[in-house]
């Protein structure tokens, strides 16, 4: 089952945090948290991101943020 647009999921294979954006065909688009360029992965490889991994990836793009890293 795909999981809906808006969801939170950890990409197995790369351990990439990001939010469901859309359903390309067979595959999930999925952006990084903070924005960022989308990537394609397969529904069957990613899974809902817990709460502290949500955590964790929203505070290391502010950290990154902060120190001029990303805008």
């Amino acid at each position: 089952m795909k999981p809906p647009i808006g969801s939170y999921v950890i990409d197995t294979g790369t351990g990439k945090v990001g939010t469901v954006m859309g359903h390309e065909g067979p595959y999930l688009q999925v952006r990084p948290i903070g924005g960022g360029l989308e990537w394609d992965c397969e529904p069957d490889s990613v899974r809902v991101a817990t709460p502290a991994e949500r955590l964790s990836a929203s505070t290391a793009y502010v950290n990154r943020r902060s120190r001029g890293e990303v805008p």
